[in-house]
């Protein structure tokens, strides 16, 4: 396995694999470990605010708590779409810091054993392909994992 996966577990045959919430944005399939997922939701109101990055889209109020929220499409790069009946908020904690991030579609939630993920490509992981963890290979999709503590690195440390 070329990647160590502190979030990995072993299933009953001793394999490791890391439960995994499926999402789309576009024609891409991307992943994030479920045990930085608390929530899936589907979009409420957003209010926003001035002098913000232009991929942080405003904040919501989730049952009495502010929850920030991060278009990842934006982040990284891909044109914007209007939210649609398929979108949703994934309200994700990572190390104390919780927020939203909007995605066009949550598919499933899978198994995916170590030793079908590879490092990203040298070449995809750039300047932007930093907020990779990895590649799984599926049998009938590549799905990018997506790496939070580089992601939310910025804003971890304020």
């Amino acid at each position: 396995m070329a990647l160590n996966n502190p979030m990995a577990r072993t299933n009953g045959e001793g394999e490791e694999q890391v439960q995994t919430i499926l999402f789309q944005m576009g024609d891409e399939h991307y992943g994030l470990p479920t045990m930085l997922v608390k929530e899936i939701i589907k979009p409420l109101p957003i209010t926003r605010f001035p002098k913000s990055p232009p991929y942080v889209e405003g904040i919501i109020d989730l049952r009495g708590k502010i929850l920030s929220i991060v278009n990842l499409r934006k982040m990284f790069g891909l044109e914007p779409l209007p939210l649609t009946e398929a979108s949703r908020f994934i309200d994700v904690e990572l190390e104390g810091l919780r927020t939203g991030i909007v995605v066009d579609a949550v598919s499933e939630v899978v198994q995916i054993p170590l030793s079908l993920i590879e490092p990203a490509p040298p070449i995809v992981a750039g300047i932007e392909g930093r907020y990779l963890r990895g590649v799984a290979r599926l049998h009938d999709r590549l799905v990018l994992l997506l790496d939070l503590d580089e992601i939310f690195a910025q804003w971890k440390h304020k």
